[in-house]
């Protein structure tokens, strides 16, 4: 939409941007952001076959027809609600690591930022991959390829910064992907530990992933 609006702007023969067309697609726009965010929290907490129309037109205020133009399908609006999660799990945990070098450091940043995202919480019921991947572990289809694909992709950028740490000598020598694959299953039991309101566990988990970054002998 945004590739036809530039082109019809620029030709002088359409509508005048800033018009009519372009309010409703802003409208629409924001909507859509409304909509999601508030599916990545119900979701958080119900889990993604919790999402309705309904439910989410009582939530924000919008009518159900409404949101049924923009998503169509309740497999429509899981998918985006997960790509807006997957979203803010990256501006949350993995860009502001990336002010540190690759390594121990950033790992360790990686792992506070985490902490950060499941303490706070980012999403009202905590880890949005936690919540979610029990209910479709065993449900082949796009929803369970999409939350796959955030947590391998989230135990790769941890056993990626293990092994810069391996390589410059700052830890010994590990399998990383086996380490990786630890701490997040450490992150999986925190998560729903925060939830029950153990707060001591973020000494754990800080004790956990330490454990794995001894210097060589």
């Amino acid at each position: 939409m945004s590739g036809a609006s530039r082109s019809d702007s620029m030709s002088g023969g359409g509508r005048v941007a800033g018009g009519p067309e372009d309010k409703r697609l802003l409208r629409g726009a924001r909507s859509r952001r409304l909509v999601l965010r508030q599916a990545v929290d119900t979701a958080s907490l119900d889990g993604l076959e919790g999402l309705s129309f309904g439910k989410l037109a009582t939530d924000t205020g919008l009518s159900k027809a409404g949101i049924q133009t923009l998503f169509k399908t309740k497999e429509t609006l899981q998918l985006a609600a997960l790509d807006l999660a997957r979203e803010m799990f990256i501006d949350a945990v993995i860009r502001p690591a990336r002010a540190q070098p690759h390594g121990v450091r950033r790992l360790r940043a990686l792992i506070e930022f985490w902490i950060s995202y499941a303490e706070t919480p980012l999403f009202a019921g905590g880890c949005y991959i936690v919540a979610n991947m029990p209910e479709f572990d065993s449900r082949p289809g796009p929803v369970r390829d999409a939350l796959v694909r955030d947590q391998r992709d989230w135990i790769s950028t941890m056993a990626h910064e293990l092994r810069h740490a391996i390589d410059a000598g700052e830890i010994a020598d590990l399998d990383a992907d086996l380490v990786a694959f630890q701490i997040d299953a450490v992150l999986w039991a925190a998560n729903t530990a925060l939830r029950l309101g153990d707060t001591d566990v973020v000494h754990k988990i800080r004790r956990v992933v330490e454990g794995f970054l001894t210097p060589p002998a």
